[in-house]
């Protein structure tokens, strides 16, 4: 643990009155380069036209959800972290803190992970920007969870590159972006009663990589659950290489783009990206990795396309820079899982595989008699989209009931 976060974690545990200091900015400061400031109030009726309308647009199912309770408030948290693979080198990051407008000053905390965007500021802080985040505060904290969640490095406010699947920098984003958000309610004299992960898509890997650190350092986690998530990613990315599905998205070509770059930013290998990539497609591969304007319907939709013919040898793409990247810092489900863990997946979901978001089961179950605290849940013939809708209210039921 670096020295950051054990000053945020002193922090955390101790704080509970000390003054606040307005910023010039506006934002308001806490001990140890956190700050905090207010982005916007959500009313019930703005929550609930999240879960009648706006969730059914973008997630194209319709779930009956249990209506909205309370107006929410919106924080967008700033906070100081380290990049591991970067010998943890200080940087600045965003993410984001709402809490139910009650009278309340206790309240079961949900560390939301948001999945794979195209957009910089398609994250939490910037949560009318973000479907999924929208979603998960309308049914979370909008019935009385406070909810936060990490932009990740790169994403939101911060200047960083982004770091798509780097599981250290993940775990790093996460653990202190919960770190720097109990300080922030240590000083709105706020407690939180128990903790819940949840996570879609990239974001149930990173829920995954956020538990293994959280259990290894001692924090209690009542209950973590997931949506599509790619325990693996060096099983999610080899299929697309070598068996194929007539399902397979056509975006996910824009998962070897963001990876690529983030293992050569992140892991310090120069020219990673543009040995897997075709030269035709490098330009506009990195525009888009860097969030610089490009046009989307230049990104090639089959595979074939966009990655050098060599990789489609499985031994090659094993044997490669990237696949042992892959295949040695992109698992979030081999170690011994001590928390409650519900992992749901669809059947026709055109990224995750059945079999892939049935993983960490498996391999939790195949160890010895078997352990036993990690389920993995079907939600039915759903799409990508459809799997997370379906889930979260699930996920939710779950956890009231621990």
């Amino acid at each position: 643990m670096g020295w950051i976060s054990r000053a945020l974690l002193g922090l955390a545990l101790t704080l509970a009155g000390g003054s606040l200091t307005a910023r010039a900015d506006g934002a308001t400061a806490v001990p140890s380069g956190v700050s905090y400031e207010l982005i916007g109030r959500w009313d019930v009726d703005k929550l609930n036209a999240v879960l009648t309308t706006e969730a059914p647009r973008f997630f194209g199912i319709t779930v009956a959800y249990a209506p909205a309770r309370n107006a929410v408030r919106l924080y967008r948290v700033t906070y100081p972290s380290v990049v591991p693979e970067q010998g943890n080198r200080p940087i600045i990051t965003t993410g984001l803190l709402a809490l139910p407008d009650t009278e309340g000053t206790s309240f079961p905390l949900l560390s939301y992970q948001h999945g794979t965007v195209y957009g910089k500021k398609q994250v939490p802080s910037f949560p009318d920007q973000s479907p999924e985040t929208e979603l998960a505060l309308a049914l979370f904290a909008g019935q009385g969870y406070a909810v936060i969640g990490a932009d990740y490095f790169g994403m939101g406010a911060s200047s960083e590159p982004e770091g798509y699947l780097v599981k250290a920098s993940h775990q790093q984003a996460t653990y202190d972006m919960l770190l720097a958000s109990r300080a922030v309610l240590a000083q709105m004299n706020i407690t939180t009663t128990k903790l819940f992960l949840g996570g879609w898509s990239q974001g149930g890997f990173v829920t995954m990589a956020m538990l293994q650190k959280l259990e290894e350092a001692g924090i209690t986690v009542d209950g973590a659950a997931t949506a599509s998530a790619p325990f693996d990613g060096y099983a999610a990315l080899s299929g697309f290489l070598d068996f194929p599905r007539p399902n397979d998205a056509t975006w996910v070509t824009t998962l070897f783009i963001l990876t690529a770059f983030s293992f050569e930013n992140y892991y310090g290998v120069p020219g990673l990206a543009r040995s897997l990539i075709n030269d035709s497609y490098y330009d506009v591969a990195r525009a888009a990795y860097e969030r610089k304007p490009y046009d989307p319907s230049h990104i090639p939709t089959a595979v074939k396309d966009l990655v050098r013919a060599e990789y489609f040898d499985a031994r090659f793409f094993r044997a490669s820079a990237y696949g042992r990247i892959l295949l040695n810092e992109t698992q979030a489900y081999r170690w011994i899982i001590r928390s409650p863990v519900r992992n749901y997946y669809g059947e026709k979901d055109e990224v995750i595989t059945p079999g892939l978001g049935q993983l960490a089961m498996t391999y939790q179950r195949g160890i010895g008699a078997g352990n036993m605290q990690v389920e993995a849940i079907s939600t039915g013939p759903t799409d990508h989209r459809g799997t997370y809708a379906t889930a979260i209210p699930l996920w939710k039921a779950w956890f009231d009931g621990k």
